[in-house]
């Protein structure tokens, strides 16, 4: 049990050292993470649309 709690209190202190995001960066880098894969999903779904056209004349 004594190596849980050991664990547990160096973990607790390593999560001191750690330089946590402000408010404002967490917002920004979750919409940079939103319009990313926004951007993505388009541009997979329009070179699959132009892929399966491709595809049915060849067939």
């Amino acid at each position: 049990m004594s190596k849980i709690t050991n664990y547990l209190k160096e973990t607790r202190a390593e999560f001191k050292h750690v330089n946590w995001p402000t408010r404002q960066q967490t917002i920004m880098f979750t919409v940079i993470v939103i319009v990313i894969s926004g951007v993505v999903a388009y541009l997979l779904g329009f070179f699959d649309s132009i892929f399966s056209k491709i595809l049915v004349r060849f067939l």
